[in-house]
């Protein structure tokens, strides 16, 4: 991330709401493995309700600096960190509820209509209703559509990348939109397990070469980036995490060193040795590498 002034993608840093708790919703116990124990349920849950403190508190301080009250209006897209994305259709629905219950401008009388069943539940209820969870994304629909779907392009492609699955769908927008994200306010929502997460705001221009909007976009080159994946059967994919799990914590073994599908200048693991010292070599611009079974660094 490189910061200095003129910025094409600048925080509006009086603009943030974060929320933290403790809980055990994603956690890794066992550090022999590299998977952790996962609490679904909770999970999702956890993650509704830190949006939900998140939002409450972005709400707050644009109101106290504007002098109005916010709604999702008030921003052109939302970006949400995407485990998969039918939370993060759960998610903006949930911002609407929000809205609804704060009786903000976003939520038109049709849709005021529609939820006014749900008004009277109460917080813990609301996170397990699934006729809300229904209705609610009935009326986000047109702006899920307008507002976060342009999004969603590297998250829904590529899957889960838990730190990176924010930035995936905002390199998304930039892909998707940049020619038309001058003077527009985008909103991310960041969560981490365990849990912390903030909701903040960004607001976007089209700079100066090199540094513009379009410029980071073309460089980024993400449609190109997705058509050049290389595709393997679940057998293959069986058996490279087999190799993974084998390897994970091992020490004293030499990797098959082929790197023939990685892009040039990409470091790759050569070797651990008996002290667990990693050696790693870096893939030249037009040398071949050696060849082997398994295309990961493995």
């Amino acid at each position: 991330m490189l910061i200095g002034p003129d910025a094409p993608i600048a925080f509006e840093s009086k603009l943030r709401g974060s929320h933290m708790a403790h809980v055990y919703d994603f956690y890794k116990p066992n550090l022999a493995s590299e998977y952790p124990v996962v609490d679904g349920k909770l999970s999702q849950t956890c993650y509704l309700m830190a949006l939900d403190a998140c939002y409450k508190y972005f709400c707050h301080k644009f109101e106290k600096l504007e002098g109005k009250q916010f709604s999702i209006n008030d921003a052109e897209y939302f970006v949400f960190h995407s485990p998969y994305n039918k939370l993060v259709q759960k998610s903006f629905a949930r911002l609407v509820f929000n809205d609804f219950t704060r009786n903000a401008s976003s939520v038109d009388e049709a849709g005021k209509e529609k939820l006014a069943p749900f008004a009277s539940l109460t917080g813990d209820e609301s996170y397990q209703n699934r006729d809300l969870e229904k209705a609610s994304q009935q009326v986000a629909k047109p702006l899920y559509d307008a507002k976060v779907q342009p999004t969603t392009l590297v998250p829904k492609q590529v899957g889960n990348m838990y730190t990176a699955s924010i930035y995936a769908a905002f390199a998304s927008l930039i892909h998707n939109k940049h020619s038309a994200l001058n003077d527009k306010r985008v909103i991310l929502f960041s969560y981490g397990s365990g849990l912390t997460a903030t909701m903040f705001s960004l607001r976007l221009r089209e700079g100066q070469h090199p540094f513009s909007l379009s410029n980071i976009a073309s460089i980024m080159n993400v449609g190109e980036k997705l058509k050049s994946r290389h595709e393997f059967p679940p057998e293959k994919f069986v058996e490279i995490m087999q190799l993974m799990e084998h390897r994970y914590g091992a020490k004293d073994f030499v990797t098959n060193k082929d790197c023939s599908l990685l892009a040039p200048g990409t470091y790759y693991l050569t070797e651990v040795d008996s002290m667990y010292r990693r050696f790693y070599a870096k893939k030249p611009k037009e040398a071949p590498c050696e060849n082997g079974a398994v295309a990961n660094g493995h």
